[in-house]
């Protein structure tokens, strides 16, 4: 399963209210916090009303059971 790695690199100042909330629920607060999500297209949609704030990375979650 795969991961994504989002890291806030612009500030949330100026930006209308509803970004800052995507920003919020993508548990991201300040410049240079970063989270590991779930690759899903509710996530993937997320990052797509902010994609001028924020960088993302794949990340492979190998998982050998």
């Amino acid at each position: 399963m795969t991961e994504l790695r989002v890291t806030q690199v612009r500030s949330a100042i100026g930006c209308k209210p509803k970004q800052r909330g995507t920003l919020r629920a993508l548990g991201l607060r300040r410049i240079g916090m970063s989270n590991t999500l779930p690759d899903r297209p509710e996530i993937r949609g997320m990052i797509a009303r902010v994609p001028h704030l924020i960088n993302v990375e794949e990340v492979s979650n190998d998982e050998t059971a």
